[in-house]
Formats: structure tokens, sequence, C-alpha cells
């Protein structure tokens, strides 16, 4: 597997991906409208709920403009499910050798999460050059970016777990970090209440936590 550049523009689109759990159908758009209003472009609907991937599909046709990708994905099966239904990317939490084997297979672009420096190197031996650290905050958080910084030079990062809107400035201005992974964004009391302007304007707070970086690929 090569570096992808496609995956860097789509982790570059929005500086925070919002990590999206959404439990009815009839929330989807709405919520997808709203933050694309606000200007976030990137997406993450996570596998944990049962409409998660009926949610890629109908986000995928109705915005084409959205990069929709899919997350909590840990396994082969599910890998292909996700590109059936539209998703413009995966992540997942961790990495496995099927879910690699399965990833140099296919043409959709994995952001595989890794904790470690020895995960980082298993990832990069497969060609990874774009990866999740997951979960950020237990994983050393800002010092263990800096720390990788140094023997993994050509690396990048979308950091996830923990971070919110009063730490994410501080995880943005790292050199090797690209965006943010975060739910703060799409909180369940709004979403529940179809408060749609309140989440608009969380993604226009968070679209404006950094300008737009020119590409590296």
């Amino acid at each position: 597997m090569s570096p992808n550049p496609g995956l860097e523009r789509i982790l570059r689109a929005s500086p925070v991906m919002p990590v999206i759990a959404l439990a009815r159908l009839e929330q989807v758009l709405p919520l997808a409208e709203a933050l694309l209003e606000g200007g976030i472009a990137t997406l993450e609907i996570t596998l944990r709920t049962p409409v998660a991937l009926e949610a890629i599909r109908r986000i995928s046709k109705a915005f084409p403009g959205a990069y929709v990708g899919a997350g909590t994905v840990t396994t082969p099966k599910a890998l292909r499910q996700v590109q059936e239904a539209g998703a413009a990317f995966a992540v997942s939490p961790g990495l496995t050798g099927p879910l690699m084997a399965a990833a140099a297979a296919g043409s959709l672009p994995l952001l595989p999460g890794v904790m470690t420096p020895t995960e980082v190197m298993v990832a990069v031996d497969a060609g990874f050059r774009f990866l999740k650290l997951f979960p950020a905050e237990q994983a050393g958080g800002l010092a263990m970016l800096k720390a990788l910084a140094g023997p993994f030079q050509d690396l990048r990062f979308c950091p996830t777990g923990g971070i919110g809107p009063a730490s994410a400035p501080a995880y943005l201005a790292q050199p090797n970090v690209l965006c943010v992974g975060g739910s703060w964004l799409t909180p369940r009391a709004l979403v529940d209440a179809g408060d749609w302007k309140a989440i608009t304007e969380l993604a226009r707070q968070a679209a404006a936590l950094r300008p737009a970086m020119p590409l590296t690929l």
C-alpha cells in the first residue's frame, strides 16, 4: 500500500472530524446538512448502531460533496460493507493482519488506529502513512505526538479520544496532526432534540479552529 493523497485531502478537508453514532434514520440527513452548513465536510459514521450502513448510503447519495467515512471498522467484512455502502474512507480503532490484507487488496482508503510505537511501526511496514492515534488522551496525547514526531517524521495523525473544543487547538498546532476526531459536534441531546441550528454553530466553531493547509503529497 502506498501513501494515499486522496486520504490526506479527506483528512485536511476539516480540522475536526465528527465521530457520529446515529440511532434513527430520520436524523441522518438533517444532521449531515447541519454539519456541512457549518463548514465540516468530513464525517465519520461509526458502525456502532444498526442504522450506520444505511446512514452512509443516504449521506453519500444526498451530499456528494461530503467525505463520508465509516468508523469502527474492525474486520475485512465490515471494510467491504462500508465500501459497498458508498463510504469514501474507513477508520479502524486498531490494525490486524486480516484488516491490513483486506485494505491492501481493496481500493478504499483506511485510517488505522495505533497507540504505541510498535503499532506505528507495524502500520508503517504495511505502507500506511496516515494514522489515527487512539485513544489519544490515554495514549499520551500531545506528549505522545511530539515523541512520535522524532522517529516518524513522515507520518501524519488524526488523534481521537478524549479531545474536546478546549484541547483541540493545541493538537491542531502539532505539525504531524492533520485533524482531530471528536464527538462534541454531535451531542446526543442536540441530535435527539433535532436542534440542527445549534449543531451548525458547533460546526462553524470547529471549522474555524485552523485554516486550510496545502497538501504535502
